[in-house]
């Protein structure tokens, strides 16, 4: 299909179709919300919503994109949250949680598709890895600035682990009923303050075996078949 041309005119409407897709999923579920009835909230035609998103998982990725975009300088003031490395992650981890919160019921649903690697809405995508990138490269600043000393045979693989650290906190999170979600709050607070320790005892020499054993397994999840 034809891209929509690059002006702000149709930048505008784009993102208005977008916005009004976000709001029914969020109010009625991805599954009960049709195109013909995000265009009507859009106030467009049916045909221009195709033009722009061809499908409503398409609708979704845009949503990824325009989180990224919007969670980016929210990242950048929780990087500069003073104090070591617990507390940016913490604060880091909190944006992603207060973010997607008016939407945490649309994007549970969407968890059938966390698990395929092949599925272009999966985190673990092709078509997402630059969101993923950008993500994980916030997780590698925190750490340079988390004054913890990391070994440098663990230190390359560091922001990634922390990202996927991140990703369980947020399946967990979507499928919390608990009250307020408080059973992710005290498993983010206990799990990272457990992390946070562990990686300040990685350096240790009586560490080394389990360092190496830990950078096996991590060599074999990478290998593809």
């Amino acid at each position: 299909m034809k891209p929509a041309p690059a002006t702000a005119k149709a930048e505008e409407t784009r993102l208005r179709i977008l916005r009004a897709a976000i709001e029914l999923f969020r109010n009625q579920g991805f599954d009960q919300t049709t195109m013909r009835e995000i265009a009507g909230e859009a106030g467009v035609a049916i045909g221009a919503a195709y033009y722009y998103f061809a499908s409503k998982e398409a609708m979704v990725m845009g949503f990824y994109e325009l989180a990224s975009g919007e969670m980016a300088p929210l990242i950048a003031s929780a990087l500069a949250t003073p104090g070591r490395l617990e507390a940016k992650l913490r604060a880091l981890i909190e944006v992603k949680f207060r973010y997607f919160e008016p939407n945490r019921a649309f994007l549970g649903a969407l968890l059938r598709h966390a698990a395929d690697p092949h599925h272009p809405l999966s985190p673990f995508s092709e078509e997402t890895r630059a969101i993923r990138e950008a993500d994980i490269a916030s997780f590698a600043r925190a750490l340079e600035e988390g004054e913890v000393r990391v070994p440098k045979d663990l230190a390359a693989h560091l922001p990634g682990l922390l990202w996927l650290y991140q990703m369980g906190l947020i399946f967990f999170w979507l499928a919390d009923r608990s009250p307020g979600q408080v059973r992710t709050a005290r498993l983010t607070g206990r799990s990272l303050h457990l992390l946070v320790n562990l990686l300040k005892l990685a350096g240790l020499p009586l560490m080394r075996p389990l360092r190496r054993t830990v950078l096996e397994l991590i060599e074999i999840a990478q290998q593809r078949a």
